[in-house]
């Protein structure tokens, strides 16, 4: 199996105007596309990244306003690590302190610092200062300078009451290879490894059982290049004994779907043909991206969905 490292992960939310306000203005990110979920059409599907959204980069978000929050966990992909540059603490420290979001003390993890943080809804982000070199470029932001922003995802960290079987599927079935321990958590990388490679898993006693709801992640998505290693993908996990969806268009990537031992749904998406076919990507998530089948119901559709803004 050909696999790059992560792709996006997908989150649920409530409120679609905070949503939007704290991962543009907050953590500086590009609102790269405005979508909706393909199997809700009532509902958004938002999508944050660098300029151009680049596979590694892009958080998304199913957001049903007013849905009860939940509770990150055992079972799900436990928080989200976004990669900073290693100077940056103090700048991120003093900013999130200034917009009153919620952090916990600043810590330390296999040689970086780590900055926790939560959004409007509950969901556990983390901002890892690491010495490794990170050339991804940042999406431009009026409110995050360059030298300090966000590079993309540095790790998912997903949450275990036991990791033997994941663990397996990471490397037996998925490429993963382990790279560090410490304490509860056991660290694996794919392919060049660095950040946006890592899947941690973590098997802290002290974690409780994950609840679905607002404030959680839904799914990760790793990344693989084209429709051919995707087919291969497919047939490496149907071989592993796990169950896998068929190969299904999302317009943007194509995508398949499979449980992993410990209950978290994984996806491999390809790297084409991105978010730049139905818009320019000078003005990429100004525009309500519909896929084909949609398009017919564009008027009905954006009637129904909030404004936000």
């Amino acid at each position: 199996m050909k696999l790059n490292g992560l792709h996006h992960i997908t989150a649920i939310a409530s409120d679609p105007r905070k949503n939007v306000e704290f991962y543009t203005r907050v953590l500086g990110l590009r609102f790269v596309k405005k979508s909706v979920n393909q199997d809700d059409p009532g509902t958004y599907h938002l999508y944050y990244g660098d300029y151009t959204g680049s596979p590694g980069t892009i958080l998304t978000f199913f957001p049903w306003s007013g849905l009860r929050r939940g509770r990150p966990g055992t079972g799900q992909a436990y928080a989200t690590g976004y990669s900073i540059p290693a100077a940056a603490v103090a700048y991120w420290t003093k900013r999130l302190s200034n917009l009153g979001v919620t952090t916990e003390p600043l810590s330390d993890r296999l040689g970086d610092k780590v900055i926790t943080l939560f959004d409007p809804d509950g969901l556990r982000l983390e901002l890892i200062a690491t010495a490794e070199v990170d050339a991804r470029e940042p999406a431009p932001s009026d409110d995050v300078p360059r030298e300090h922003a966000i590079r993309g995802f540095h790790s998912s960290t997903i949450g275990l009451i036991s990791a033997d079987e994941t663990a397996r599927v990471l490397t037996a079935t998925m490429g993963y290879r382990e790279t560090a321990t410490e304490g509860h958590r056991t660290r694996y990388a794919v392919g060049a490894g660095g950040p946006g490679t890592y899947v941690d898993l973590l098997t802290d006693p002290n974690l409780p059982r994950g609840l679905n709801g607002a404030g959680t992640i839904h799914h990760v998505a790793f990344s693989t290049g084209t429709d051919a290693s995707q087919d291969e993908a497919h047939r490496e996990i149907e071989a592993s004994g796990l169950h896998v969806s068929p190969i299904i268009d999302r317009a943007y990537f194509k995508s398949i779907y499979y449980r992993e031992p410990g209950g978290v749904l994984f996806e491999i998406a390809t790297d084409e043909p991105g978010f730049a076919i139905d818009e320019p990507v000078e003005t990429l998530g100004q525009r309500l991206g519909l896929p084909p089948r949609l398009e017919p119901y564009r008027e009905q559709i954006e009637a129904a969905l909030p404004k936000l803004n």
